[in-house]
């Protein structure tokens, strides 16, 4: 098999390396508006650096993976569909809805693949809890509680293209509160705070925000995050049914103390980042798209899933703006 990578930063990087070692993948073609980053990552994994996009496009490629800015998204994606190639895509698919919606009116025209990288789909701990509420385990699930916190903030640079807190960081906690629970979010109200550095203010961004989620049948979720733990990167959730509890995310690493004098000592060695906490998860993503281009699975996130997340962070980003309960309905793109 032979796969175009279009991008080659952090995460880039990290899928190429992925792919490279892949015993499907026979040649790997890099590309990234850095031409001497691409050539650096395809001298490393012996890959082929292409100049620029447009290669992966005419080089006779099988498949295409999206990691470059997310302003790019959209149009790669529009591009692959129109040449008939299936394509794996970082979230967000474009950072609004008009374009989210673009994008995917252009892949169901064209009738190609679109995956999308929820990598928590793919986490051990995620699928467990998946298990466990879908086999009645828990009994009627009421109440979930879901945390996201970033060691530290990006660039300042970054957040203005970032789309903020809930489209950037919180789209995870609601992709999994649907992936985890089988339902639909019906009702949101948000808030956040700026009161920590300036860039956050400067960018029309929060660096900490909370939302209180109202389930189709229902159940109560909170979601919260942060880009300024101090303690480490920490993912969490939390189900409360009533016959059981269970959590995700709580392990020897988990960046939280506790203050019983009989509770578990510190982490000694506290989650850093997304990339250290979800390597396992960001490799069997990839694993899958390779199956889903040889036709051995069915999509396992195509973009509507991406669509349905990203509208419940709008809708929380309006219920921050207007200080008002939102309901789903009220944002486009929903169910036909």
């Amino acid at each position: 098999m032979r796969i175009g990578l279009i991008g080659t930063g952090r995460i880039g990087t990290f899928h190429a390396t992925a792919l490279s070692r892949h015993r499907e993948v026979g040649s790997l073609i890099v590309t990234d508006a850095d031409g001497a980053r691409a050539h650096e990552l395809a001298d490393r994994l012996g890959a082929t650096a292409a100049p620029t996009p447009d290669e992966i496009f005419t080089w006779g490629v099988d498949a295409v993976v999206i990691t470059a800015a997310t302003a790019a998204h959209a149009e790669l994606i529009g591009r692959a569909a129109r040449s008939g190639l299936p394509v794996f895509c970082e979230k967000p698919i474009a950072l609004d809805l008009p374009g989210t919606l673009a994008a995917l009116t252009e892949v169901d025209a064209a009738g190609t693949v679109l995956q999308l990288g929820f990598q928590r789909r793919f986490d051990a701990g995620y699928a467990a809890a998946r298990e466990a509420v879908r086999s009645g385990r828990l009994g009627r699930l009421h109440t979930i509680r879901a945390n996201t916190s970033d060691q530290s903030p990006p660039s300042a640079a970054y957040l203005p293209l970032s789309g903020g807190l809930y489209r950037d960081c919180l789209v995870h906690d609601f992709d999994m509160l649907r992936w985890v629970t089988g339902r639909e979010v019906t009702e949101v109200y948000a808030t956040g705070s700026d009161a920590g550095p300036a860039m956050f203010r400067e960018a029309h961004d929060v660096d900490t925000a909370a939302a209180v989620l109202t389930l189709d049948d229902g159940a109560l979720a909170t979601a919260t995050a942060t880009r300024m733990n101090g303690a480490g990167y920490d993912v969490r959730m939390e189900l409360a049914g009533e016959l059981d509890q269970i959590g995700v995310g709580l392990d020897d690493r988990t960046p939280i103390a506790s203050t019983e004098p009989a509770g578990p000592p510190p982490a000694d060695k506290p989650w850093t980042g997304f990339l250290e906490r979800f390597g396992p998860a960001y490799e069997a993503e990839l694993a899958a798209f390779v199956e889903v281009v040889r036709g051995e699975r069915t999509n396992p996130c195509d973009g509507r899933e991406a669509l349905h997340a990203l509208r419940i962070a709008e809708a929380c980003e309006l219920s921050r703006l207007e200080h008002r309960p939102v309901q789903l309905a009220e944002i486009p793109g929903g169910r036909d």
